[in-house]
């Protein structure tokens, strides 16, 4: 058995072999965790949690990865793989979840979502903890596994990349990128709601947004937004009829004329209304293109990615495996 020390200790690349016949109850033997460290004060704190949960369901084995900055998760989650992990959890905000679920799609290997950043909007989506550690892996350890879609998006003449809330050009872009890292630190998700203000006062852009079966005349919008499920932080549902197994992509145009435009957006989000009027227009497609009349701000699940003038999206159904409770996948 490993003591929490070692656990601690043990370098990222380093795996501790665990018997043959210990297996966890999604099946899993060989957990991996890929951190963003840049998300703790105090990493060894959280190291020795999820070590003393872990030996609490006789699993002690726990191989840590670090993501950083050029790579959010995407390589440390193959090299998980490669050393043969059977889970995989990403500790850390959406980038890393992004980062490693990217790695993940159609290799059958689950993805354990546990909560370390401020939006942690895949697993509010699922309704698994976000203010819970311990719960959260919990829910790794003893749980099922679910299958759900990713959204993939090409900006522009881009490589196409995957997404599992939403990719977006506009205002949400806008609330993303202007987000104080120290307030966000501080308060949480109402950062957003500060930088989410001054966002309000951008003239908006001409944009014709198009499926297989809906042409959109060209108007201004605020924000084009296209999801792969439908909750923000705070618990607005942006797109209420959202689902992250249906095989679609919701698309939200908020294009709202004044204050009682603004007004009639507000109303809808905070009441969940299935609206469709010309400040707020929502339909859904496997998949979608969005053209821009120039460059805009644009964001993918919440991170801004700088201006973008065209993003072509669609889905991709089932193909991510991710733990769930146990009575529930």
């Amino acid at each position: 058995m490993v003591s929490v020390e070692s656990a601690l200790t043990a370098p990222a690349s380093t795996r501790v072999d665990q018997p043959d016949d210990q297996v966890d109850a999604v099946g899993a033997k060989r957990l991996a965790v890929v951190v963003n460290p840049s998300k703790f004060d105090r990493l060894d704190d959280v190291k020795e949690v999820v070590a003393k949960v872990c030996q609490g369901a006789n699993w002690d084995q726990i191989t840590w990865y670090e993501a950083s900055k050029e790579d959010p998760g995407e390589g440390q989650a193959r090299q998980a793989l490669a050393d043969g992990a059977t889970v995989v959890c990403s500790l850390g905000g959406d980038g890393t979840v992004r980062g490693v679920a990217s790695a993940l799609v159609d290799t059958g290997i689950a993805l354990g979502l546990l909560p370390g950043g401020t939006g942690n909007l895949l697993a509010r989506n699922l309704e698994l903890p976000v203010d819970d550690l311990s719960a959260a892996l919990e829910v790794v350890l003893a749980g099922n596994t679910r299958k759900v879609d990713v959204g993939v998006v090409t900006w522009d003449d881009e490589p196409e990349q995957v997404f599992l809330v939403m990719a977006g050009m506009g205002m949400d872009a806008r609330t993303m990128d202007d987000a104080d890292e120290r307030i966000k630190n501080a308060v949480g998700w109402p950062a957003y709601v500060l930088s989410g203000v001054k966002a309000l006062f951008d003239p908006g852009f001409a944009v014709r947004a198009s499926t297989h079966d809906h042409q959109a005349k060209s108007q201004r919008a605020r924000m084009v937004v296209v999801g792969n499920c439908g909750q923000l932080t705070g618990g607005l549902e942006l797109m209420p009829d959202a689902r992250l197994d249906d095989g679609k992509l919701d698309v939200v145009v908020v294009a709202p004329s004044g204050i009682l435009g603004w007004v009639a957006v507000v109303r809808d989000l905070i009441t969940a209304r299935r609206s469709d009027h010309r400040d707020l227009r929502r339909f859904a497609s496997a998949w979608v293109d969005v053209a821009a009349a120039r460059p805009i701000l644009a964001q993918l699940d919440g991170d801004a990615v700088g201006p973008r003038q065209r993003m072509s999206a669609q889905s991709r159904p089932g193909v991510l495996l991710v733990t769930v409770p146990a009575d529930e996948g």
